[in-house]
């Protein structure tokens, strides 16, 4: 039971952080089709509970809305939590494996880049802020 309440609180938290960023959250998969389908760019950051990349690409996804450069709309769904929507949103990340947490960069719904979870683990937030960075410059104008 414990455990079940620490694990609430974690998730809590870390939807809550993506709240405050600026990010709107994806529940369903109504909600991502309606999101990923707009013209446009969107930035998708799949949200993790995982401990070290979660709290490295939180702070690199509260960063980027402060870029001169940004797409359109800044989007989150919850990988573990929210798993249809999920499900929903990686179907638009054609050629890319599932990995949480993550960023898709998507262009009138068609993805054009992703910074996987391996570019995030073990890396400093300055350096996905910096791929982030170069995928908006690149795609976002």
């Amino acid at each position: 039971m414990q455990f079940n309440f620490f694990m609430n609180d974690v998730v809590n938290t870390a939807r809550q952080e993506m709240v405050e960023a600026g990010y709107e959250q994806l529940q369903t998969t109504e909600e991502v089709d309606t999101a990923l389908s707009k013209e446009g760019t969107t930035l998708v950051m799949i949200n993790s509970v995982c401990g070290c990349a979660g709290g490295i690409a939180r702070p690199a996804a509260a960063y980027m809305k402060n870029y001169e450069t940004r797409p359109d709309r800044f989007v989150t769904v919850f990988a573990g939590q929210d798993k249809e929507a999920t499900a929903k949103a990686r179907e638009y990340f054609t050629g890319y494996a599932p990995s949480s947490p993550s960023f898709a960069l998507l262009k009138d719904g068609k993805i054009m880049t992703m910074v996987e979870r391996f570019e995030i683990e073990g890396h400093e937030p300055i350096q996905v802020v910096q791929k982030l960075e170069k995928a908006f410059d690149e795609y976002c104008k």
